[in-house]
């Protein structure tokens, strides 16, 4: 089994819901479990879309699947849950990105990994630094890396911690 760190997050509808779904939905795959998850966290929108603020979330998964295999898994429940992919960083029901794969790089047409852009985004650092801590990006942790970034407006929501499995 690999461990995976992914990347959730929305801005349309219900995002914690929608968040919610997609985790119970990758859990059930007989490949792939779930392990950890992070708090909720209201992030101010990022890319030159203007659009509502966005809540975002981490999660750690165990897999057997290979990264292609998590990531066509991940795009299945982006449809599954409506997902529109017209508008480069523009509004979502949900987003799932995988952030890293047992600590592989790679690089495909589909697939990047670690994710190319992780290590500016404090909006994806903030809530996995809660569940991996020790993870290691570009030589450093991502601890270290998240004290190079602004956080300004990102604010944790009182969630329950395992708010992804009831809401």
């Amino acid at each position: 089994m690999i461990t995976a760190y992914l990347g959730l997050g929305g801005n349309i509808g219900d995002p914690v819901h929608s968040m919610a779904l997609a985790l119970r939905a990758l859990d059930r795959d007989l490949c792939t479990s779930v392990v950890a998850v992070s708090s909720v966290y209201e992030t101010p929108p990022w890319g030159p879309i203007v659009q509502p603020t966005f809540l975002n979330a981490c999660a750690s998964v165990e897999t057997s699947l290979s990264a292609d295999g998590l990531l066509s898994l991940c795009l299945a429940v982006e449809t599954e849950l409506h997902r529109d992919r017209s508008v480069r960083w523009g509004p979502r029901t949900v987003d799932l990105d995988i952030l890293d794969f047992g600590g592989v790089s790679m690089r495909s047409e589909t697939l990047t990994l670690p994710h190319p852009r992780m290590g500016e985004r404090a909006f994806v650092l903030v809530p996995l630094v809660e569940i991996a801590p020790q993870l290691i990006l570009d030589g450093v942790t991502i601890v270290e890396r998240l004290k190079t970034l602004d956080t300004t407006g990102i604010e944790r929501r009182p969630t329950e911690p395992d708010w992804w499995r009831t809401a």
